[in-house]
């Protein structure tokens, strides 16, 4: 068992995806797919013709979501705990263990649309990053729209270094630049990136960009705050999201990033 193997068996995704935070990350970036989704459907494809692959799907908040609104999808997921989860669920996505470094079981060209929403967050070298978006890039059509999630470098620092005060502990082991960039390792589990890591990678792989957002914005630095908002507050900071995850100067601060891609 790997590391990460041993990690998710222990972490709760399910109950991160259903906290307050976690639906605020989930909410925006749904109602993103959807617009893509929505643009296959206007070209005349039925839900049923639509085939969406979820690349580290987890334990599959997306990919169960999606199949139960009649698309055809498709899960890769690495760790066995997190895919037994998924299997149990009563849906109709093809789930499979898979590695997002090398899709081995999928032809070329067969996605309309592909997230690629865990595997960014546990590669750590940008050789391995490129292959995961390369071989997203040759499993989706031509035309077709990749969904890749990522974790910010900024985030990182201010919640594990400052907020949770490891600081100095980060400095002596040499975890960051003299700029304050995350230098990670497989021990931690997580890699942290910069809006300009994230535009090399796209340069490297050819892809048109269609959007940047910020699925979270502020939502993770505030939990304890979302927590304490009634349910009509509450919608009213998800309307709040959705209306700023476009802003350029506020992305690279969230939690997350989500890139929006065209394969050309």
């Amino acid at each position: 068992m790997t590391e990460l193997e041993a990690y998710y068996n222990k972490f709760n995704e399910e109950k991160r995806l259903n906290s307050r935070h976690g639906q605020v990350e989930f909410r925006v970036s749904m109602e993103y797919i959807h617009r893509y989704l929505s643009q296959c459907e206007a070209a005349g494809a039925t839900r049923q013709e639509i085939k969406l692959l979820d690349i580290g799907a987890g334990t599959g908040r997306y990919s169960v979501a999606l199949s139960d609104e009649g698309y055809d999808v498709t899960a890769v997921e690495l760790v066995r705990y997190n895919l037994g989860i998924l299997k149990k669920k009563a849906s109709a996505v093809k789930a499979m263990q898979g590695n997002a470094l090398h899709l081995k079981k999928l032809a070329n060209e067969q996605f309309d649309v592909t997230l690629l929403f865990g595997p960014m967050y546990h590669l750590f070298t940008f050789a391995e990053k490129k292959q995961a978006l390369a071989e997203a890039k040759r499993v989706t059509k031509t035309g077709g729209v990749i969904f890749v999630a990522y974790c910010m470098n900024e985030y990182g620092v201010i919640s594990y270094a400052f907020k949770e005060r490891n600081v100095l502990a980060c400095m002596a082991k040499q975890r960051l630049t003299a700029d304050f960039h995350t230098v990670s390792d497989k021990k931690a589990l997580y890699d942290y990136v910069r809006v300009e890591d994230i535009n090399a990678l796209n340069e490297a792989v050819g892809f048109e960009r269609l959007r940047l957002i910020s699925p979270d914005g502020p939502a993770n630095y505030m939990r304890p705050f979302l927590n304490r908002l009634t349910d009509e507050e509450f919608e009213i900071f998800v309307q709040y999201q959705l209306a700023t995850c476009e802003r350029q100067e506020l992305i690279g601060a969230g939690a997350h990033t989500v890139d929006i891609l065209r394969k050309i």
